[in-house]
């Protein structure tokens, strides 16, 4: 169980799924379709939605390209969190917008695994929060020309890792999002 006292509730944290971030990632209809079912799944569960916009390179004067895709639709009362470091958590206000909704246990889907996600999945442990990777719910950028893996290695690397990751006191976990219940 977290290690935050009186969180009880859980918000699915949708990070970058803008459209100068995910334009070329790996697999990035099926995902940004997979990821939207999620977000109906938290909606009918009633639980909060926050979305994560990164503001780094050609998304810092908020035009097209920091615009969060089309085919996702947020509410007017879910929150926005605008960031320019990996971790959502760093010089934001994303942990004051959860502690006023008494979250204790975060869902984590979006983009890119190797960077974004990876920083706030550990950054949301360090900080005391149980934290679930949607496993079918992120992705990434092909950058096999600067070394790293095929991005489907990237992405199932990381589902590997959080799978078995482990802190005192906090529950980590990755599910399908057909898994996944906001019960």
């Amino acid at each position: 169980m977290t290690t935050l006292t009186d969180r009880p509730n859980t918000a699915l944290l949708v990070i970058d799924v803008q459209n100068g971030v995910v334009a070329d990632v790996h697999d990035r209809d099926r995902i940004v379709a997979t990821i939207g079912e999620t977000v109906a799944k938290a909606r009918t569960a009633g639980t909060p939605v926050i979305w994560v916009q990164d503001e780094g390179e050609d998304r810092a004067g908020h035009g097209e390209s920091w615009e969060i895709v089309p085919e996702l639709d947020p509410a007017v009362d879910e929150p926005r969190i605008q960031k320019a470091y990996g971790d959502s958590f760093e010089e934001t206000d994303l942990e004051d917008v959860l502690a006023q909704r008494r979250v204790g246990r975060l869902v984590i889907a979006g983009a890119q695994t190797d960077a974004c996600i990876r920083s706030t999945l550990h950054g949301s442990l360090v900080r005391g929060y149980d934290t679930v990777l949607v496993s079918d719910a992120h992705t990434t950028e092909d950058l096999t020309e600067w070394g790293a893996p095929p991005p489907a290695q990237v992405i199932a690397h990381t589902n590997l890792y959080w799978r078995y990751h482990s802190a005192p006191g906090r529950e980590v976990g990755v599910v399908t999002a057909g898994e996944l219940s906001f019960g």
